[in-house]
């Protein structure tokens, strides 16, 4: 069972480096805050919708002392087309007005989870993708793959999925790993039609077993 299971891993792993050898973050950002806001903002919406909404924002008021000049309004029309962009845009104002009295996005999970609109998953990717610390976030992709690649049950929730993929990978795979299952399941493994066609992980994949119509 164990053999098996470092047989699969290292079938996720290469066909992961196949596809996304140098995986990036998809969200624009020049500073720490603009990553912990576009995260937050990014939640049930694209990455694409979030920078095309934050472009500008982030070029005109390029200090946590401009954005922390907005009001809410201001900043719920420059994040209009966001899904829920007015309860963000009062997220967005307490994280800004929270962040400019100590200047930085601080290397703390504790902290990162109580500011307003940020839970584990936001708090995660702030802390591997800004500090490299060792995470799994896990997002609608992550969770997603993670079942049909064999590693957790459909009962499994978002807990109890990241407990499962921390186990399952090496610590210092997690960053990696996390970001290559983002863009797979976002270009590749897609939830309503996605491209098996490109993919070598048939022989493992949950959704074949179960007689899926896309093989």
């Amino acid at each position: 069972m164990i053999g098996l299971m470092i047989m699969n891993r290292e079938l996720i792993i290469n066909e992961l480096d196949r596809h996304f050898n140098d995986p990036k973050c998809e969200l624009e950002y020049t500073k720490d805050y603009e990553l912990l806001l576009s995260v937050m903002l990014s939640a049930q919406t694209t990455d694409k919708s979030v920078n095309d909404a934050t472009r500008e924002l982030y070029k005109k008021y390029d200090t946590l002392e401009k954005l922390d000049s907005l009001t809410e309004n201001e900043i719920s029309s420059y994040i209009s087309r966001i899904g829920f962009h007015n309860v963000k845009s009062k997220y967005f104002k307490k994280i800004v007005s929270i962040l400019k009295d100590i200047g930085y996005v601080p290397n703390d999970r504790e902290f990162l989870e109580s500011l307003p609109g940020v839970g584990r998953k936001t708090a995660s990717v702030v802390l591997g993708e800004l500090f490299d610390v060792p995470s799994f976030a896990v997002d609608t992709h992550v969770h997603r793959l993670a079942y049909r690649f064999g590693i957790t049950s459909s009962h499994d929730d978002v807990i109890s999925t990241e407990k499962k993929l921390k186990k399952y990978f090496k610590k210092n795979e997690y960053n990696r790993v996390n970001s290559q299952m983002v863009l797979f399941g976002r270009y590749i493994c897609t939830s309503k039609r996605p491209r098996c066609e490109l993919c070598n992980l048939k022989s493992i994949c949950k959704e074949k077993k179960n007689g899926w119509p896309f093989f």
